[in-house]
């Protein structure tokens, strides 16, 4: 459906919809939602087989390759605070204040790119040729870092690198749900955020190596090294991915047109009304209005900005770790297990929210986790305590946040050019607070390690209104979830006839 149309006009046509019941697991469609051609002819043994094969397809060819790119754009953002330990700080004579403003300042490019990133995205229909393309330039930038000689040159790479890599994330998340339905959505979600975990994981370990082996190699400190071979690798797996990501459903050359009907249908079918149709359907500001007059992208904003800002621990994870009283080297190795347990509880936790369908408690009980660890690591001097309690902080935040940013798409379906400008300014906003939490963290002096206390007290509270903003979500959803069931109209959702109650028809998840 166009998004460019009056609203009131699209809610009495959905309202004049009868609502009727479709196969189990494919959701409800209006009486004016005809299958296509193509769909209408399958048997239903053939619809269930036909879309296996497709999701597999779809599986192989966009999972891998978005989470390698995942790997790399969060590799080439937060590898500043691994090189912070490898002598960037030292040869380039960073006080405490230049160096956290080195790390904020991607923030800012980061934040005010991706919702006209997003919408730009949504309007071409092209994230197969959009998405590889900056990813080249930001690994350009980020090889680049490794030739700067002062704080100003520095800066500049950063905010530039913040700038194209804005481009990647929340594209991302409106990519996958314009391939899967509300129910497949979350653990998608997940595997895609595992590529920030597995690089968090795995980002020290080479960092470490690369600083045991290669300091002085060719005249060059370890930390130029990082950025130059990270740069190069960023660029190579991007020229790659221009040959395997599809585009959109309706654009994807190498999906037969069987596969192409079907992959569209099944999102009409899962919300009640059609997905990406064509560039001219997407109307840049429509859908970015759509969505700020909603009152649940306002709360899923405040949610999401909570648990980011609480989340602001890892971008100074070596830091903090190094407050253990560790080596350079051994430090680094020390914060790749949290990010291992992370990827674990994620995967659980996402599947098992797809599984039930629910989403409160997926995304509650690990943030308690969470601010329990922040008190811990907080109020405890003894080094296995405070060990405990890291390892717990990163899945702790992370675990419910993929949940979180699913919820998105499942309270916010359709039309699509709102969903795009919800994920995009959501997003967005939640990364300002990575702006101020870059200044929480002070740098060791010496001998003497900083006082964590302040920091880890305000991540504590974050997690915790986090939690409360969960609480408010689920009495909204509930509430039109009550409205649903009456009968009664409700904006986005797949209305029956007014006044005719249904008894198995849309419902948002909770």
């Amino acid at each position: 459906m166009a998004t460019g149309i009056d609203t009131k006009a699209t809610a009495d046509h959905i309202s004049d919809d009868v609502v009727a019941h479709t196969e189990p697991g494919h959701g409800h469609s209006s009486s004016k939602l005809q299958p296509p051609p193509l769909v209408a002819a399958m048997t239903q043994e053939h619809r269930v087989a036909a879309e296996a094969k497709l999701k597999r397809k779809i599986d192989t060819r966009l999972l891998p390759m978005i989470i390698l790119m995942y790997i790399m754009n969060y590799l080439d953002r937060n590898n500043i605070a691994a090189v912070r330990l490898a002598g960037l700080q030292d040869e380039l004579d960073l006080s405490s204040t230049q160096y956290q403003t080195v790390i904020s300042i991607l923030f800012v490019g980061y934040i005010l790119m991706q919702i006209p990133s997003n919408l730009f995205l949504n309007k071409t229909g092209k994230p197969a040729i959009y998405l590889p393309a900056c990813m080249i330039v930001w690994g350009i930038i980020s090889g680049a870092t490794g030739a700067c000689e002062n704080f100003g040159a520095l800066v500049a790479c950063r905010f530039f690198l913040g700038f194209v890599e804005a481009a990647y994330f929340p594209g991302c998340l409106f990519y996958l749900s314009s391939w899967y339905t509300r129910k497949e959505l979350g653990f998608r979600t997940a595997i895609l955020y595992s590529g920030s975990l597995v690089s968090g994981a795995f980002g020290g370990l080479v960092t470490a190596g690369i600083t045991s082996n290669m300091d002085y190699t060719k005249g060059l400190r370890a930390w130029r090294w990082v950025f130059i071979i990270e740069g190069v690798i960023t660029v190579i797996i991007a020229i790659g991915a221009f040959w395997v990501l599809p585009n959109m459903p309706r654009t994807t050359s190498w999906l037969t047109e069987e596969e192409r009907q079907l992959a569209a249908y099944r999102l009409q079918e899962d919300v009640g009304e059609d997905d990406w149709t064509s560039a001219e359907s997407q109307t840049f500001f429509h859908g970015l209005k759509l969505a700020l007059l909603d009152i649940k992208t306002w709360v899923l904003t405040i949610l999401l900005l909570s648990i980011v800002s609480s989340a602001s621990v890892t971008n100074f994870f070596p830091t903090v770790v190094k407050t253990l009283g560790y080596p350079n080297v051994q430090t680094l190795l020390l914060t790749s297990p949290p990010y291992v347990l992370a990827v674990i509880t994620t995967y659980l936790n996402a599947w098992h929210a797809d599984r039930t369908g629910e989403r409160f408690f997926h995304i509650t009980i690990p943030l308690c986790v969470g601010v329990a660890a922040f008190i811990l690591c907080a109020a405890t001097s003894s080094v296995g305590a405070r060990y405990a309690a890291m390892m717990l902080m990163v899945p702790g935040v992370y675990t419910g946040y993929v949940v979180a940013l699913a919820w998105i798409s499942n309270s916010l379906p359709r039309p699509a050019a709102k969903r795009a400008a919800a994920l995009a300014f959501i997003n967005a906003i939640s990364n300002t607070s990575s702006i101020y939490a870059s200044y929480m963290y002070p740098q060791p002096k010496g001998n003497q390690q900083p006082n964590l206390v302040l920091p880890l007290s305000v991540d504590c509270a974050t997690a915790a209104l986090a939690i409360v903003m969960t609480v408010v979500m689920r009495m909204i959803l509930s509430r039109l979830n009550k409205k649903l069931d009456k009968g009664e109209h409700v904006e986005g959702a797949i209305n029956a006839v007014p006044g005719v109650a249904q008894e198995h028809g849309f419902r948002f998840l909770i």
